[in-house]
C-alpha cells in the first residue's frame, strides 16, 4: 500500500531565511503523524505548502502514490487535504452549519438550510463531534468551535487532516476529547498530521514523530522508541530539564499587590469576579489555578486597568488604583503579560522596536517626536538580553516565531523592573525551549523582589512556579494555600468547585 502522503526534498526560502531545508516527510493511511519542533523550526511553513498557502522552491509531494502540484488550498481540497489553522477561521454571525459549508460547492446546485444542518448533524454524529448545527458560532466556547473548524474539512471528505497546535487554546480535558475524535479519524483510514510542540501530546495520540530544528529534519521515529528527554534535546539541540522544580521565594510579610473584595461584570451582564480578595507580597509568586473561563482573564485585566472594577479596591504598594487609567498603572509599577499576545500586547505590522515603546512612548519622546535613535539602541540591548531571535530591531513582530514575540513582550515588562508582574499564561502556545526560558526569567524577576501574580491553566506550570497557589472558580477564590501543603486532588477539587467529600465550596 502507497503512503498516504510522501514530501520529499522540500525547500522554502524567504529571502536569506531557509525556513525548510530539503526535508523529507512521509504519512501513512490511518496514521496520526505528529510534527515536532520548538517555535519557528519550519512546521507550519511545511504544512501550509501541503495545503497550497506557500509554493515550495525545491521538491515534490505524492498523494496515494502519485505526485500532485498544489497552488492553493482549493488544490489541496480537491486532493482530500484539509488543515484545522491554529487560529480559526469562523464567522461569528453564522450558525455552525453554516461556516461548515461556507466556500463549499452546493451538491444540487443550493442550500437549504435543513438540508445542512443534517448533513453537519450526520458528520457530527459519525465522529461523536457533541456541537449543534444550528448554534451561532459566536455563542460556542474555544473548543467547541474547534470542532467547528474539523467538521468543515470533514464536510469537504478530507483524508489528510493536518491540525496546527491544536491544544493551545484547550482545557485538559477539551485536549483528551480531541485526541478521541482523532482516533476515530484513523480508525476509518483516515491520516492525521499534528503539528505541536508540546511533548506529552506526542505520547498521547501519535503513532509516529518527525523532528524539525531550525528547518531541517533531525530524525523520524515510532512514538514509542524515543523518550521524552531524547525528543527535548532533538528540538532544541541541548538537554531540557523537564521535571525541574524551583526554590521558594522570600516569606516576605509585605504585601505589594492588594485586591479586596474586588467585583467585574463582564459585557453579558454576569459577574466575571466575584468579591476577590488576594495579597500578593514581595519576592512572591502566587499562582492562580482554575479552568479557563472562570474570572482569570477578568482578573488580569482588572489589575491591568483594563476593565472596569464594579465594587472592591486594587492597591498597589498601599496606593489606590481601582479603575485607575493604565498609563497611571504602569507608572505605579505594574507590568502585564497578557494571555492573548497577538490581540492585547503587540502590533503585528509594526517592528519589533515599536511594539518595544509601545506601553510607555512617552518615555522616548523629544518634544512631539520620537528619540528613534534611543529606541533603537534600547530594542537592540533587549534582543541580546533575551536572546530574541530577529534579524533586527526593525523587523515586524508578526514575522517571529511565537517564542520570539512572547519574549519581546516579557522583555518590555521586565525590563521597567516592575513592583508587581501579572503574567497571564505566559508560555501558552511555546515549547519547551522557549517556555524553559520564560519560566527562568518569571522566577528571576521573583527574586529580585518583585510580586508576581502567575494565571495559568496549565496546572504543572502553576505547581512548578507558584510560592502559593490560589484556585479560582466561577469568578471566586475557592481555595488557596501554601504550595508544599497542597497536591493536585486538592486543586483538582478546588477547580470543579468542590471541597471535601465533593461539598461544593461555592455556587453560582
Amino acid at each position: 500500500m502507497p503512503m498516504r502522503l510522501e514530501m520529499r526534498n522540500v525547500t522554502k526560502r524567504f529571502g536569506p531565511v531557509v525556513a525548510n531545508d530539503h526535508i523529507d516527510f512521509d504519512v501513512q493511511p490511518g496514521e496520526i503523524h505528529a510534527l515536532l519542533g520548538e517555535n519557528g523550526a519550519g512546521k507550519s511553513t511545511l504544512m501550509n505548502i501541503l495545503y497550497g498557502m506557500y509554493a515550495p522552491d525545491e521538491g515534490e509531494i505524492r498523494v496515494d502514490g502519485q505526485p500532485v502540484v498544489i497552488t492553493s488550498p482549493a488544490d489541496a481540497a480537491r486532493l482530500g487535504i484539509g488543515m484545522v489553522h491554529q487560529h480559526f477561521m469562523l464567522v461569528p454571525t453564522l450558525s455552525v452549519a453554516e461556516n461548515v459549508v461556507l466556500g463549499a460547492k452546493p451538491p444540487l446546485g443550493f442550500f437549504t438550510r435543513r438540508a445542512i444542518c443534517d448533513e453537519v448533524r450526520r458528520q457530527a454524529e459519525t465522529y461523536d463531534i457533541d456541537v449543534d448545527p444550528s448554534a451561532p458560532v459566536s455563542q460556542l466556547s474555544v473548543g467547541e468551535q474547534q470542532k467547528v473548524e474539523i467538521l468543515k474539512v470533514l464536510y469537504r471528505n478530507a483524508k489528510i487532516i493536518v491540525l496546527d497546535e491544536p491544544s493551545a487554546v484547550l482545557t485538559p480535558n477539551e485536549t483528551r476529547e480531541l485526541f478521541k475524535i482523532l482516533k476515530g479519524f484513523t480508525a476509518q483510514g483516515r491520516s492525521v498530521i499534528l503539528i505541536t510542540h508540546k511533548l506529552g501530546e506526542v505520547y498521547e495520540a501519535a503513532h509516529r514523530v518527525t523532528v524539525l530544528r531550525g528547518g531541517k529534519k533531525v530524525a523520524t521515529t515510532e512514538t514509542g522508541a524515543v523518550s521524552k528527554e531524547e525528543l527535548a534535546r532533538m528540538m532544541v539541540g541541548r538537554v531540557v530539564d523537564l521535571n525541574r522544580s524551583y526554590a521558594r521565594g522570600s516569606e516576605s510579610a509585605k504585601p505589594v499587590l492588594v485586591l479586596d473584595g474586588v467585583t467585574v461584570d463582564t459585557g453579558s451582564g454576569t459577574k466575571g469576579l466575584k468579591g476577590v480578595s488576594l495579597e500578593v507580597h514581595e519576592g512572591e509568586i502566587v499562582g492562580v489555578a482554575g479552568v479557563d473561563g472562570n474570572g482569570q482573564e477578568e482578573l488580569a485585566d482588572a489589575i491591568a486597568g483594563l476593565i472596569k472594577v464594579r465594587a472592591g479596591k486594587v492597591y498597589v504598594k498601599g496606593e489606590d488604583l481601582t479603575n485607575a487609567p493604565p498609563r497611571k498603572i504602569i507608572e505605579a509599577g505594574v507590568s502585564y503579560i497578557p494571555a492573548d499576545r497577538h490581540r492585547v500586547a503587540m502590533m503585528g505590522d509594526m517592528s519589533v522596536e515599536e511594539n518595544v515603546m509601545l506601553r510607555d512612548h512617552w518615555r522616548v519622546n523629544r518634544g512631539a517626536l520620537i528619540d528613534r535613535l534611543s529606541v533603537r539602541r534600547r530594542t537592540a540591548a533587549m534582543i541580546k538580553e533575551f536572546d530574541i531571535r530577529c534579524p533586527s530591531p526593525t523587523t515586524l513582530i508578526k514575522l517571529l516565531s511565537g517564542g520570539n514575540q512572547q519574549k519581546v513582550i516579557l522583555a518590555r515588562e521586565l525590563e521597567r523592573r516592575p513592583a508587581v508582574l501579572v503574567a497571564a499564561q505566559p508560555t501558552r502556545g511555546l515549547d519547551v525551549g522557549a517556555t524553559e526560558y520564560i519560566r527562568e526569567a518569571i522566577i528571576r524577576q521573583r527574586d529580585a523582589g518583585t510580586a508576581v501574580l502567575l494565571v495559568s491553566s496549565d496546572l504543572d506550570e502553576v505547581m512548578a512556579l507558584s510560592d502559593r497557589i490560589a484556585v479560582i472558580y466561577e469568578g471566586r477564590i475557592v481555595g488557596i494555600g501554601k504550595k508544599d501543603s497542597l497536591d493536585r486532588e486538592t486543586i483538582g477539587l478546588w477547580m470543579a468547585g468542590a471541597g471535601e467529600g465533593g461539598k461544593r465550596l461555592c455556587s453560582a
